[in-house]
């Protein structure tokens, strides 16, 4: 008797599907895919530890429950991979570092961890992010780069890149990350896969281990749009509101900070996206380059003071460039910290003005594609500055409002992967969705695919 094929390796509902209706087995999905990361990643480095035989174990418990009539839920036998600053049971949660690899396992599930498997999804890897999250890059000193699937010669973003990277090339229909600053946004737009970063505070960081407590969200990466809002609703406890009419939407495109410096691809595709939507009005945000230095404070100083107690004992455990700026973040004058907080408050309410006269907001996710794993800088306003620290050009400043942003890979633009953001009011994820899915629809946006890039 033959195999059944393999199921799109990209698509999540696909995959349960296949597994809920007889077509694939739970555990027949679940060893290729460990086969798969074995052998491919490779070249890729987005896998820091594979959780094979208790994975095996939790498929083979999926098969039981279908033969026996049960229903595992709307993710059955679905395989994710969490961002190693997720808890998951009897696992030990590095974050990237070495100086957790004492650490007991984990006594429970992260909650989104929790929620997933509730729904049939089991996890099976732990993805390589920079070390406790702190970075655009995912070059990680203990456990190397994670290189961009498109063209290893290149970087896959950070710091959830293995997240990402392993999507992107198609180990994982669905993986799990944080963003503080960025570090869904740039990833999913360097990698050219679909990646949400929620309503600050509408799904549960219970179990992911902490970089900025007033900044951090959890949300997922997914190879497909449907794949992408599924997941959310599980991570979040409920479904969305039905979807809005995407023609009943005013959607507005962000200028100024974010009309420029882009690379003249990324910004025709979003002049294409502009145009299929009728024309948009142009609308700015005031004193973005200031939001931005107080995301980079904020984010030292809760970094730097979280890691304090630790960085005295074990300063010599941390990779040199984390252990710098969390010992710089902790020195900051409490005054600083509060300045910059007063001022987040103000900026939020310039973001959160905005969407008097608009639901969804559009902006790039990044500058323009993947620099090279050796490019130290890029051009930004006339001044040579770090390619790194400046990925997150356009996803920092945003941050400070909270809202949620999904990272949509933009079609046609003839190279590596380009990203954009787009942004609604808090709890407005649905707004997003619908927009997301009429301009897949339209084939302007969707997840980018390995062949039709130089790298493969």
């Amino acid at each position: 008797m033959s195999t059944p094929a393999m199921s799109d390796p990209f698509d999540v509902l696909a995959i349960a599907a296949d597994i809920r209706q007889g077509r694939r087995s739970a555990v027949s999905v679940m060893t290729e895919t460990i086969a798969a990361m074995q052998v491919r990643d490779t070249s890729i480095n987005s896998v820091t530890r594979i959780f094979g035989p208790r994975a095996v174990g939790e498929a083979e418990r999926i098969d039981r429950r279908l033969a026996a009539g049960d229903d595992p839920g709307p993710l059955a036998g679905v395989p994710f991979g969490v961002k190693d600053l997720f808890d998951v049971a009897g696992e030990v949660t590095t974050a990237g570092s070495v100086v957790l690899r004492e650490s007991p396992p984990a006594a429970h599930d992260a909650t989104v961890v929790a929620r997933l498997r509730a729904a049939g999804a089991i996890p099976v890897a732990s993805l390589n992010m920079d070390e406790f999250a702190y970075g655009f890059a995912t070059d990680n000193a203990h456990y190397g780069i994670t290189r961009n699937p498109h063209d290893t010669a290149r970087l896959a973003g950070g710091s959830s890149g293995g997240s990402a990277a392993a999507v992107a090339a198609g180990l994982l229909p669905l993986t799990l990350g944080s963003d503080t600053n960025g570090s869904i946004r740039v990833p999913a737009s360097l990698c050219g896969v679909w990646g949400l970063k929620p309503t600050l505070g509408s799904v549960p960081r219970e179990g992911a281990y902490p970089f900025s407590a007033s900044l951090d969200v959890v949300g997922p990466f997914a190879g497909t749009l449907d794949g992408l809002r599924v997941a959310y609703e599980v991570m979040a406890g409920g479904p969305m509101p039905e979807l809005p009419a995407a023609s009943d939407l005013r959607v507005a495109k962000l200028g100024g900070w974010f009309g420029t410096n882009l690379s003249d691809a990324l910004a025709g595709a979003i002049d294409a996206v502009a145009a299929h939507l009728g024309g948009l009005e142009t609308v700015e945000l005031p004193e973005v380059a200031r939001a931005r230095a107080a995301s980079f404070l904020i984010t030292a100083a809760e970094g730097g003071t979280l890691h304090l107690p630790r960085l005295r004992r074990h300063a010599l455990r941390y990779d040199p460039a984390t252990r710098d700026r969390l010992i710089a973040g902790a020195l900051l004058p409490s005054a600083t910290l509060v300045q910059a907080h007063r001022f987040r408050g103000w900026f939020r309410e310039q973001v959160h003005a905005l969407f008097r006269s608009a639901d969804v907001l559009i902006a790039p996710a990044t500058v323009g594609e993947a620099p090279s794993v050796d490019q130290p800088t890029i051009v930004v306003d006339g001044q040579v500055v770090s390619a790194r620290a400046n990925l997150g050009l356009y996803t920092q400043p945003l941050s400070l409002a909270g809202v949620p942003i999904l990272s949509a890979p933009l079609l046609g633009t003839g190279g590596l992967p380009l990203g954009m953001q787009l942004i609604a009011a808090p709890g407005r994820e649905a707004a997003l969705f619908a927009l997301a899915g009429a301009l897949a629809r339209a084939g302007l946006v969707g997840r980018v695919p390995l062949p039709a890039v130089k790298g493969r």
